[in-house]
């Protein structure tokens, strides 16, 4: 089946998702945030995150078959987000999906959260990207990834130690009073100020850290380098700060990236997840590959955050690649492994 028609199920975190895709040809994208719930509290409360999902789901999945100008009994599959992400939100979509695939009689694949990010890409490149080394980057995960085949061989060269890229932004936004989510408030202030302003720390980057954990990132380091000199500068000039604080994230982020494909011999690099809509990181990636004689990928900004296209994406790949489907009854799992790639 070369062009299966997938419906594709996100719930991970605060994004109520759902895409259709016919092999490699984007359908319909729906999403329903619920961020402004969020929004007073300066981060995704779990609770309110799955009622806003049980809310959404059904009008969410109408208004997708109906862009995509498709019935139900259309599709030959099903797939949805089992896991990483918050364990009450993963059960809405779970649910949902298994709902679907039994009241429809279609196979259903349950799939990882972080290899969907990077399938998305296929979407919007036509060319295959495997072999490619993968670096993911949101509000969860900030992971350095080896991708041998999107379907069946996935390996983690590295990972963040403690925050993650995106949860770095959040705070320092949320100590500046910029706002939640932080990402797109840092991204605009920064747009004004300097990047060579201040120089932050880049984690993990002394000759040991080289040697010991070449592919991991830390930003926990940065993030309270950067409250400390909020706090001993009151008259900080706002854009010179979040400019000099996203660079530093930036510049680390693609520095490993680089040494990740020359030391492997993979002269492609994929940018994926929330993160990778940042102006800052998409600009100097562009820059510096081009340098690396690297070849250079990143879907387009509107499905770098997480949305219901790049599960459908990933579903539609696994049916083509003829894997198999997973068993009805099954349970989320939070904690994922990027190995894992579908539960079959």
């Amino acid at each position: 089946m070369n062009e299966p028609l997938v419906l594709g199920i996100e719930t991970s975190c605060d994004e109520t998702a759902v895409g259709i895709v016919r092999g490699r040809t984007l359908l319909a994208n729906v999403i329903s945030s619920s961020v402004e719930e969020h929004a007073r509290f300066g981060g995704v409360v779990p609770e309110i995150a799955s009622r806003a999902h049980l809310e959404a789901m059904q009008p969410t999945i109408q208004k997708a078959i109906k862009d995509a100008g498709v019935k139900l009994t259309d599709l030959d599959a099903i797939a949805v987000t089992a896991g990483p992400g918050l364990v009450g939100a993963l059960l809405v979509g779970v649910g949902s999906a298994a709902g679907l695939a039994i009241g429809l009689d279609k196979p259903i694949y349950a799939v990882n959260h972080l290899a969907a990010h990077i399938s998305v890409d296929y979407l919007t490149h036509t060319e295959p990207i495997d072999p490619t080394i993968a670096l993911l980057v949101s509000g969860g995960h900030s992971s350095l990834l080896q991708i041998d085949d999107i379907t069946s061989s996935i390996t983690k060269l590295g990972q963040t130690i403690d925050d993650a890229a995106g949860e770095a932004f959040d705070k320092i936004a949320r100590i500046m009073k910029l706002g939640f989510p932080g990402g797109p408030a840092i991204d605009a202030s920064a747009r004004l100020g300097n990047v060579d302003a201040i120089n932050f720390p880049r984690g993990l980057t002394t000759s040991n850290d080289w040697n010991t954990r070449p592919f991991d990132f830390s930003f926990s380091g940065l993030k309270t380098a950067v409250a400390r000199y909020l706090e001993s500068v009151p008259d900080y000039v706002q854009a010179d700060v979040a400019a000099s604080f996203q660079e530093a994230i930036v510049d680390v982020l693609l520095l490993k990236s680089l040494v990740a494909c020359k030391e492997s011999g993979i002269d492609s690099l994929v940018i994926a997840g929330g993160v990778a809509a940042n102006s800052r990181l998409r600009a100097l990636a562009e820059l510096r590959c081009a340098k690396a004689n690297v070849r250079l990928r990143i879907p387009t900004p509107g499905l770098c955050t997480d949305n219901g296209a790049m599960v459908a994406s990933l579903g539609a790949l696994l049916v083509a690649a003829g894997r198999s489907p997973s068993p009805v009854a099954f349970d989320a799992d939070s904690s994922m492994p990027v190995a894992t790639i579908s539960l079959a």
